[in-house]
């Protein structure tokens, strides 16, 4: 099993390098207790490639917060960490978030 998981690995390619001079996208999912968000990147075979994975746990207060201010908050937390890659960066980039109350924000 493990040496079946080892070759999927290495044939198929899962992370990639950032690459400043391609698109960049943002997906942003939110739950309750949790906040997921991705960073990908569309490769040269014209797919979306991840380059990075963030899993940040809620605190209390934060679980308290209404859905729309989780949102925002992920949406505010990946803009600081990935912050470096996405000033650099060639195109304009998109974040995509399944709260249909953020296109207010996202058009400011």
């Amino acid at each position: 099993m493990f040496e079946t998981l080892k070759k999927r690995f290495i044939i198929k390619l899962i992370l990639v390098a950032p690459d400043l001079d391609k698109k960049m996208r943002i997906e942003i999912d939110v739950s309750n207790y949790a906040m997921e968000e991705v960073l990908s990147i569309k490769y040269v075979d014209r797919r979306w490639r991840l380059v990075a994975y963030l899993l940040k746990l809620l605190n209390e207060i934060e679980q308290n917060y209404e859905t729309h201010d989780k949102e925002i908050l992920a949406v505010i937390r990946e803009l600081e960490v990935w912050r470096h890659l996405l000033k650099g960066t060639k195109f304009k980039f998109e974040i995509w978030t399944d709260h249909k109350n953020l296109e207010y924000f996202m058009k400011m």
